[in-house]
């Protein structure tokens, strides 16, 4: 019997129903849920060849690229499925066989509140101009925290905002602000060629999907220095690894001004991570958040050491602060507050023996 779209959907809901994040299809095995961080098999039949290529198709949905499906080899897009959620997918082959991964996206755009993220989050996207990055490896959550941030922007402030995403996840509705999305391949040929328009278009907030080259980082600086508000992603793993890997995009030549640029320009960085909750009920954002400060534009410079950027960092936690916080720091409220255990904590940290001893002098 032949895979519907109605199989299609019922697999999405029960996967929506049982809170995953991720669909995982492959040839000749059953699929996978993965819920609170671990892959889950379905008892189910396995997915033949025949399968795998009916669900591309509608997955695809495109007429060009189901002509190309047989010489197909990845591919990137999303869809959505009426009343349920919006689905961001990666084709692949691999051994010759079709895969099919699915990032799950609510419908419903989820608050800062909602995400249990720090209220500075609010105060940083309300800034009237300036680079605002949210970082972290794949699937920690950054494309969530960028919508949360604009949601708050669209809900307290008249502007436009337009977005340029490949492919657009969370839909916006019009509230406040006036968001114009724009999807690669849908609405625009190309990535750069969108945000040079996006300039054009009397925006007071530009997103940025990812910043991804060279061309993405000037675009973006140029639009911060000229009054704009710019969000974008960067898979990096903190504020130091953010900054030098924008630094070594470009040739030694042009670095002392990218330096100069991104010191000026730069609002701040939001890196994240995914720990598993201490009650078992799914997972908890860990944030460092770097507010650019004097000291810290000294090391963007290269006036101080990069690394230095930490202990800056450190010195805006907490009461009388600017909203600055180290992984570390996070990492042992949330414990403190017994959101995430010891275990996951030891973990997670940069230094045991420094978490320990913190733990050990508030005690």
């Amino acid at each position: 019997m032949a895979f519907t779209k109605q199989n299609l959907v019922s697999l999405v809901k029960v996967a929506v129903d049982h809170g995953a994040s991720d669909i995982h299809i492959r040839t000749e095995e059953k699929p996978c849920l993965r819920i609170r961080g671990e892959l889950v098999p379905i008892q189910t039949k396995e997915f033949t060849p025949e399968d795998m290529k009916e669900i591309a198709k509608m997955v695809l949905q495109k007429k060009d690229l189901i002509e190309r499906l047989p010489t197909l080899k990845e591919f990137d897009g999303g869809f959505a499925i009426k009343g349920l959620c919006r689905i961001r997918y990666n084709f692949l082959r691999y051994d010759g066989k079709i895969g099919i991964i699915m990032r799950i996206v609510n419908a419903k755009i989820p608050t800062i509140a909602d995400l249990g993220l720090p209220s500075i989050l609010k105060k940083i996207a309300e800034m009237k101009r300036g680079l605002i990055l949210v970082t972290g490896p794949t699937g920690s959550g950054k494309s969530t925290t960028l919508a949360s941030m604009i949601d708050h922007i669209n809900d307290t402030k008249s502007c436009h905002i337009v977005t340029v995403e490949d492919p657009v996840e969370y839909l916006h509705p019009q509230k406040k602000s006036r968001l114009t999305q724009r999807e690669v391949g849908k609405d625009t040929e190309d990535f750069n060629i969108a945000l040079r328009g996006a300039l054009r278009q009397d925006p007071d907030v530009i997103l940025i999907g990812e910043m991804r080259d060279p061309e993405t980082v000037q675009i973006a600086l140029k639009a911060a220095e000229t009054g704009h508000t710019v969000f974008s992603t960067v898979h990096t793993t903190n504020a130091v690894a953010t900054i030098g890997r924008i630094i070594s995009m470009f040739p030694p030549e042009e670095q002392k001004d990218v330096r100069k640029r991104l010191s000026v320009n730069l609002h701040s960085t939001i890196s994240q991570r995914m720990l598993k909750r201490a009650d078992g009920k799914g997972v908890v954002i860990a944030q460092e958040i770097m507010v650019t400060t004097p000291g810290i534009k000294e090391c963007i410079e290269g006036d101080e050491p990069l690394e230095r950027i930490v202990d800056i960092v450190e010195e805006g936690f907490g009461p009388g602060g600017n909203g600055s916080q180290s992984f570390d720091q996070h990492i042992l409220w949330l414990f403190e507050n017994r959101i995430i255990d010891k275990e996951t904590a030891l973990g997670a940290v940069s230094s045991q023996s420094d978490f320990i001893q913190r733990l050990n002098f508030e005690n």
